[in-house]
C-alpha cells in the first residue's frame, strides 16, 4: 500500500466509526464499489495516510467488522447505542495511549484524500494550543450554499473555526445590499461572491484527552439549535483549526452519492491498470 509523506508521528491513530443503520442508504458500509466494500475503501485510503500510524475500524454490527478484517484492517466491536459518531470513537480512544491523536474519518467517504488526512493532522501538531483539527471545501454552486443539510463554517483570520451553521455564513451585508439586500440575486450577479463560503467537511482530528472530554460535555443551546455537535465544542472553549481539503470528498448517502463514486473509483482502477 502506498503511503504518502515521511515517517507518521507517533501515535496518531485513525478511527472509522461505521455503523450499519443508515436512514437513506441501509447497510451502506457494506455496498460494494470496484470489488470491495465501502468502508474498506474507507480504511485502505487512510492507511495510505502517512501521518497516520494505526487505522481501526469502530463499527456495532459483526457484519462490518468481518468486511474490514477479511480485508486486513484492524476492526472493533462497539456499543450499539452511541448517539453520534464521535462517541463510538472515543470509546474506542479510551483504550488507547495517553497523548495520542485521534483522526475520526467518516466511514462512508470512500474518495478521502490521504493528503488532506495528513494537512489536518499536521494543522493540529503545529498548534500546541488547539484542541481540535477539520477540513473544509469552497461551495461550488448557490445550490450547495442554501441546502440546509451543507453545513458551513466561518474562518477566523488566525485559521481557527468561528462559527458553523446550516445558513450562509458569513452573510455578505455590503454586497447583499446592492442587490436589495437578496443573497441568491446578490450571487446570481457577482458570481465570485461564492468564494466568500466554505462547507464543512466530517474530518476531524482530536488530541485524545479533549476527544474523551468532549464526548461527556453537556449539549448546549446552539448545538441543539443547529443540530451540530462541533458548536459544543466551540461553546466550551475548544480551538479547533481549520484546513482546506486538498481535494474534494464525497460522504456517500444517496444513491446519486454512490453511483458518483462507483464512477470515479473504476476511473481510478483504469488510470491505475494501464499505468501497470
Amino acid at each position: 500500500m502506498e503511503r504518502h509523506g515521511e515517517n507518521p508521528p507517533k501515535n496518531v491513530v485513525a478511527i472509522i466509526p461505521a455503523r450499519y443503520a443508515s436512514t437513506r442508504l441501509p447497510g451502506k458500509m457494506l455496498l460494494e464499489i470496484v470489488g470491495k466494500p465501502l468502508i474498506v475503501h474507507t480504511a485502505d485510503r487512510a492507511r495510505e495516510a502517512g501521518s497516520v500510524s494505526r487505522v481501526i475500524v469502530a463499527t456495532d454490527d459483526e457484519r462490518i467488522l468481518k468486511a474490514a478484517e477479511d480485508a486486513g484492517h484492524e476492526a472493533l466491536l462497539t456499543r450499539a447505542d452511541h448517539l453520534s459518531g464521535s462517541d463510538r470513537v472515543a470509546e474506542v480512544a479510551e483504550a488507547l495511549p495517553e497523548f495520542s491523536v485521534i483522526v475520526n474519518v467518516q466511514g462512508d467517504e470512500p474518495v478521502i484524500s490521504p493528503e488532506t488526512i495528513d494537512q489536518a493532522v499536521r494543522a493540529l501538531i503545529d498548534e500546541p494550543s488547539a484542541e481540535m483539527a477539520t477540513t473544509f471545501e469552497k461551495i461550488g454552486n448557490i445550490e450547495e450554499l442554501l441546502d440546509p443539510n451543507i453545513v458551513k463554517i466561518a474562518v477566523g483570520e488566525n485559521g481557527n473555526a468561528v462559527y458553523f451553521s446550516r445558513s450562509p455564513i458569513p452573510f455578505p451585508r455590503e454586497t447583499a445590499m446592492r442587490h436589495g439586500g437578496d443573497l441568491v440575486n446578490a450571487v446570481q450577479h457577482e458570481p465570485e461572491l461564492l468564494r466568500s463560503f466554505h462547507k464543512h467537511t466530517g474530518l476531524y482530528v482530536y488530541r485524545r484527552e479533549f476527544l474523551l472530554r468532549f464526548t461527556k460535555m453537556r449539549t448546549t443551546r446552539l448545538e441543539r439549535s443547529e443540530m451540530l455537535e462541533q458548536l459544543r465544542a466551540l461553546e466550551n472553549g475548544a480551538r479547533i483549526k481549520a484546513v482546506e481539503s486538498i481535494s474534494r470528498s464525497i460522504g456517500v448517502d444517496t444513491e446519486a452519492d454512490l453511483k458518483l463514486v462507483r464512477a470515479l473509483l473504476e476511473a481510478e482502477q483504469k488510470a491505475h491498470e494501464i499505468v501497470a
